[in-house]
């Protein structure tokens, strides 16, 4: 089976690699038909983390299940399934208190697509084995385009959970997104989805400012344009340091501000002001199955419709070539 691999900055090819196939009772073996770049990914092509390859590469997909292990309940072949990005066991004490980005059953950090905690492989390959698959994979629900829940691995439903953890903090308050990548969009339109009175995206990008809008957020290219400096929720997504910082000091006091962001160096956090305005501060990789069941539910009922934040559809065959190009978040199918 092919294997997409990353060799280096803008280098990608596709690599024979022996099938993926069920190896304990509890695996399933997946086919990938609907997939994207995690905003991660893109970095990771275009040499802007510490990561060098050879990298399997791929971690938001969905796919059909192909063959299942003879102790997977609750799954039959050639059902489609979102695929989470962490690999988890479902029943250890992480996993039992909704964060099985921490399963104790496994190497730290262990993911599909980068090794970070032992490898895995990647979601762009042909097939992919599944550990614990009752415990992970999660079907499609009827009459749902699997290729609208192409990022609901990761992105998606990052951002249901990042307007969540804001919403406990302060309910009910007003949202100021810093956007630049599709998280920020996403959230947009859960946001507005759950009730959010007020949303305001800024991005000095017009396509993505679009795309906000058209999710019912207020939209400007930079704060100066606001007639209000601070605000009781603030939302980190804009894929830079600097947004990190702006985020930070939008906060007002006794306010929350979450970020999506994943900074290797660069950050400048204004600790002193956060301490005397008493803001809270969340961050961390998001645990994807605790949540999957409410982002699909508004998928399906037609509240929150992902398509407008794909930026291109592409083919597997053509991806080796295509996404060394760094297309913003584009839809792979397979054809």
């Amino acid at each position: 089976m092919r294997v997409l691999e990353f060799n280096g900055v803008r280098e990608l090819i596709w690599r024979d690699a022996p099938h993926a196939r069920v190896d304990q009772p509890t695996d399933a073996v997946v086919r990938p038909v609907a997939a994207t770049t995690c905003d991660l990914d893109r970095a990771v092509i275009a040499g802007r983390t510490p990561f060098q390859g050879p990298v399997a590469l791929g971690h938001e997909c969905v796919a059909e299940v192909v063959e299942i292990g003879a102790d997977v309940t609750g799954l039959t072949v050639g059902d489609v399934v979102v695929v989470p990005w962490h690999i988890s066991c479902g029943t250890c004490r992480s996993c039992a208190a909704e964060a099985p980005s921490r399963c104790e059953e496994v190497p730290r950090y262990a993911m599909f697509g980068l090794p970070t905690g032992g490898v895995w492989g990647g979601l762009f390959s042909e097939l992919v084995r599944v550990p614990w698959a009752a415990a992970n994979l999660v079907r499609v629900p009827a009459g749902v385009d699997p290729a609208a829940l192409a990022s609901a691995s990761d992105n998606l439903t990052d951002a249901y959970r990042s307007v969540l953890a804001g919403q406990s903090h302060v309910p009910g308050a007003p949202l100021l997104i810093f956007g630049g990548t599709s998280i920020g969009l996403y959230a947009c339109a859960f946001a507005r989805a759950m009730g959010v009175p007020q949303v305001v995206y800024l991005d000095a990008d017009e396509r993505r400012r679009g795309i906000a809008a058209g999710y019912g957020a207020d939209v400007a290219a930079s704060i100066s344009e606001l007639d209000r400096p601070e605000f009781p929720l603030t939302f980190d997504a804009a894929g830079h340091p600097d947004g990190l910082t702006a985020a930070l000091a939008a906060t007002a006091p006794g306010g929350h501000c979450h970020s999506a962001g994943i900074y290797f160096a660069g950050v400048k956090v204004p600790t002193g002001v956060m301490y005397m305005n008493a803001v809270t501060f969340t961050t961390g990789r998001p645990d994807i199955t605790p949540h999957l069941p409410a982002v699909l539910d508004l998928v399906a009922r037609g509240l929150v419709d992902p398509m407008p934040v794909f930026s291109d559809h592409l083919t597997f065959d053509s991806l080796p070539s295509s996404l060394a190009l760094l297309p913003e978040k584009p839809l792979v199918t397979h054809g």
